[in-house]
């Protein structure tokens, strides 16, 4: 597969603050995907970035002990051209394409419990026994062609029951509840992230990661709220989105219900409490170091380099860092998409809550994928 001209040839001296960053992090993350790949390869992104082209780097990360902070540097260099991506929607010239676009995203930390009680209402769920994923293949006449999870009943495959069905009661009696919250807002966003370290009321630290969801397309409540006027669109953010909706608790359903789509979880061991869970590419996130981009487009494994100079959450300085793809979401759609991964608890929640910035991405494609690359 030819590469993408998406991807624009530059030199690492071109790279705003490569040499100011410590790559030795992303090193190490870049490192465990080394290792996973072993177990079972990564799918090449369509975008031409070959995942058998990574073979030489990723062969050398597992070889080496993890290096200092020139010696992370070097490897990188020595594997790698850097190419500025291009967004797909054509805009910017030759040179200075239009930037791309950073989100971010965290692990929450919530108190929960092993059984309902008073306080402990809201349960999070495990995947449904009627549940099975679905294509194009054995997707009925007019079932809508976005859905890839469907309801098997005696009839055949149908839509699955949306968010408000759900919370409604659609699956009570099953005996899915993993565990329960005591707040709806706080479950709703551990589905927007996708994962949450669970306190126990029983002293356990349990961990819950995706395992499946309804379906329907996500719906975000900060453009539910907007829509309505609620909040001026510059103001979104998951702080703000959380304070009107302790202001309007009799409201909260009237705009989750809006997002029809429906997280279900498995239950996972916190393992290293300094890394994250362990997310699409199958090895645990680093905090500040791996990044979600489109699946489709883009190949795990592949380091980005992201140049957003008015995003200072993460240390107070323009974010200038090596970051590596490790995850993806429903929302991160186009070549010059990322999300951030920021950590675990709520400092790394207030740092992901505010993150929506422009950004250049720089792919770092292995070199026999660059034409004009020095090999």
């Amino acid at each position: 597969m030819p590469l993408s001209p998406l991807f624009r040839e530059r030199s690492f001296d071109a790279l705003p603050g490569w040499r100011d960053d410590d790559q030795s992090a992303a090193f190490a993350a870049f490192r465990r995907s080394a290792f996973h790949v072993l177990e079972k390869p990564y799918r090449s992104g369509a975008l031409g970035a070959g995942f058998d082209a990574f073979a030489a780097a990723f062969a050398e990360a597992r070889a080496v002990s993890p290096p200092n902070r020139a010696g992370a540097r070097g490897f990188f260099e020595r594997h790698f051209t850097p190419c500025l991506v291009a967004p797909e929607n054509g805009r910017g010239d030759e040179e200075s394409p239009a930037p791309g676009l950073v989100t971010g995203f965290y692990e929450p930390v919530v108190e929960a419990s092993p059984v309902r009680t008073g306080r402990f209402r809201v349960p999070l769920l495990s995947r449904p026994a009627d549940l099975i994923d679905i294509d194009d293949a054995d997707r009925p006449a007019g079932m809508d062609p976005y859905l890839a999870f469907a309801r098997r009943t005696p009839q055949g495959p149908v839509e699955y029951f949306d968010r408000g069905l759900i919370e409604r009661g659609a699956l009570a009696g099953q005996g899915l509840e993993i565990a329960w919250l005591a707040d709806k807002v706080d479950a709703f966003f551990i589905h927007v992230q996708g994962s949450a370290r669970l306190a126990m009321t029983d002293g356990r630290l349990l961990r819950v990661t995706y395992a499946a969801k309804s379906g329907q397309r996500f719906t975000g409540a900060g453009r539910v709220l907007v829509d309505k006027g609620e909040l001026p669109p510059e103001t979104v953010t998951m702080q703000s989105i959380r304070a009107w909706f302790r202001a309007h608790p009799d409201r909260v359903d009237e705009i989750l219900w809006h997002n029809r789509s429906y997280i279900f979880f498995r239950e996972a061991a916190v393992e290293d409490t300094d890394l994250g869970p362990v997310a699409a590419a199958k090895v645990p996130l680093t905090p500040g170091r791996s990044m979600a981009v489109d699946r489709l487009l883009h190949t795990f494994g592949t380091p980005f380099f992201i140049d957003a100079p008015t995003l200072a959450a993460f240390g107070g300085e323009a974010f200038r860092r090596l970051m590596i793809a490790q995850d993806t979401g429903s929302a991160i759609v186009g070549p010059a998409r990322g999300d951030l991964f920021a950590g675990s608890g709520d400092a790394a929640g207030e740092i992901a809550g505010v993150v929506r910035h422009p950004a250049d991405f720089y792919a770092l494609l292995p070199k026999a994928l660059v034409p004009g690359a020095n090999l």
